[in-house]
């Protein structure tokens, strides 16, 4: 495991914190291998509900490492990098992220896989592959346009600028600024509402918003199909009971 790659374990909750701070945690191969076994690790422990990607420092991450990248590029579909998107991508339990500082090229592209991300309002953002002679990744190509229409996403891949936390908001990419320094503050208390809540429901919740099903009535059948099971789920029956005892439920 990297030494760049910092765990922090607040009872159901995974900080996962990259941590290179004198090269603005760019990211190596060794920091994405670990990244990778981490959230799997995480994916298959039931203790763990919540997983937070910080950086350390004052920064998120300023992207790739230029030098470690271009001496072993991803190449193969089984390469670091690669493993880590698909891991993020597919990952069946709530991702937050607290950005600051900077978030470039896959710090930004990440954040469209995780389910809520909130920014210090100094952050800066910024997908300059096309400044790098590269292309999109992350299938950022794809769900930008669908976040922000085709425009407004030409403009973040084929210009490359950076933008700041405001037209993060406005875009999509993150769900709320914070008060300057308290990003991960908001982040902690996301993940500990999340993790009080039934977990199965939570995941199966997560799969839906995330399903690629492509019309109304595939989607409501989906939905259907989820929701009569979880009718006779523990989960269910804890909630109802909780309600009518009037006190908190305890998804255990």
């Amino acid at each position: 495991m990297s030494e760049h790659i910092l765990l922090e374990r607040d009872g159901p909750v995974l900080t996962l914190r990259m941590s290179r701070v004198e090269k603005k945690n760019a990211l190596t191969l060794d920091m994405y291998i670990s990244l990778t076994e981490w959230l799997r690790d995480a994916g298959r422990d039931n203790a763990v509900r919540v997983i937070i990607l910080a950086g350390d420092g004052g920064m998120f991450t300023s992207g790739n490492d230029l030098r470690d990248f271009a001496a072993t590029p991803p190449l193969s579909p089984d390469s670091p990098v690669l493993q880590f998107l698909r891991a993020i991508s597919t990952y069946p339990k709530p991702i937050l992220a607290a950005v600051n500082g900077v978030a470039v090229g896959i710090g930004t592209t990440m954040l469209l896989h995780c389910d809520l991300v909130v920014a210090d309002p100094a952050t800066r953002f910024s997908l300059p592959f096309i400044n790098l002679g590269l292309v999109p990744e992350a299938a950022s190509s794809l769900i930008l346009p669908r976040m922000v229409g085709h425009r407004r996403a030409s403009e973040l891949l084929m210009l490359g600028d950076m933008f700041d936390a405001p037209a993060a908001e406005r875009y999509g990419i993150i769900n709320r600024i914070s008060e300057p320094g308290q990003a991960e503050v908001v982040a902690m208390a996301w993940a500990r509402a999340l993790s009080a809540k039934a977990p199965i429901a939570l995941r199966k919740t997560k799969a839906l918003l995330k399903s690629e099903s492509s019309t109304v009535a595939t989607r409501m059948q989906e939905e259907a199909t989820e929701f009569a099971s979880q009718l006779v789920s523990a989960e269910f029956l804890e909630a109802v009971n909780a309600f009518m005892e009037k006190r908190a439920a305890r998804f255990d």
